[in-house]
């Protein structure tokens, strides 16, 4: 990362096609909000994207379920992938009511994402707090070696203050570092790929580039698949700045394909047929 104590996320906005990324995700944001539909149908369009960027995060996490079949239940319980569906969805609702919390305190947000992710299942003890030496997570997707509790500690506290002092840095790399540095991490006991995904989310849509939260980077994820995600992943554990510039380049396209899914929805909108 950057040498530069005031803003270290600065430098990360010029590695090898970061710039190109950026540019990129700016124009296709900017064309969706210029759909016609957006002037009147704005909260319909808001509305499905939350649906298909938390029917996305789930299949991420295991359970990729039909849209319509995400759409058509009403129960999230018993097996493990309905769960999991279902904490997509809680955490997808609750991402709008943390915007003005995550720049005062980002670690509170995240506790209460993990408190709505689990939903009462797993001991109330884990639940909403980074995990303690000795406590296992449940994470069998991501295979990255899991840092112990002390550095999880001391990375979240400076994630944290990354956040509350705020960056010069395009929020496509604010979004792509939060949500790199908790996939690295896994700092609850389960359901971090879940809350990471969502914290992504909090970034994009806090920072102004996304506000009406049309653009659901999960859709993205979902669509360039698990193992170009796991790939791109790789680059930012890697921390040399060829791996961190693919890894922001990756979540970038991830939001233009959000924003292709729901240019998709406005049409549909637009003709009657959504």
């Amino acid at each position: 990362m950057s040498t530069n104590a005031s803003d270290p996320l600065a430098a990360l906005g010029d590695l090898p096609g970061v710039t190109d990324a950026v540019d990129a995700v700016r124009k296709a944001v900017d064309r969706v909000y210029g759909h016609r539909v957006m002037r009147r149908r704005s909260n319909e369009v808001t509305s499905e994207a939350a649906l298909r960027g938390a029917r996305a995060s789930a299949a991420l996490s295991g359970a990729d379920w039909a849209l319509e079949e995400v759409r058509r239940r009403s129960d999230f319980g018993g097996e493990e992938e309905a769960r999991t569906v279902g904490a997509a969805l809680r955490l997808t609702a609750e991402a709008g009511q943390l915007l003005s919390i995550w720049r005062q305190s980002p670690l509170r947000v995240l506790a209460r994402l993990h408190l709505v992710a689990e939903g009462g299942a797993v001991p109330d003890e884990t639940v909403g707090r980074p995990r303690l030496a000795g406590e296992k997570v449940d994470e069998p997707l991501i295979e990255a070696p899991l840092p112990d509790a002390d550095e999880v500690a001391g990375r979240l506290e400076g994630l944290s203050g990354l956040v509350i002092a705020g960056s010069s840095a395009p929020a496509l790399v604010m979004a792509a570092v939060v949500h790199g540095e908790l996939l690295a991490l896994r700092p609850f006991s389960s359901s971090n790929g879940l809350v990471a995904r969502t914290a992504e989310r909090i970034v994009l849509v806090g920072s102004g580039l996304d506000p009406k939260s049309i653009c659901p980077a999960e859709v993205g994820h979902a669509e360039l698949g698990r193992t170009a995600y796991m790939e791109a992943f790789e680059g930012y554990l890697s921390g040399t700045a060829e791996g961190m510039g693919a890894w922001i380049a990756h979540c970038g396209r991830a939001v233009e394909l959000g924003v292709r899914e729901s240019t998709a929805v406005c049409e549909a909108l637009q003709r009657g047929a959504a």
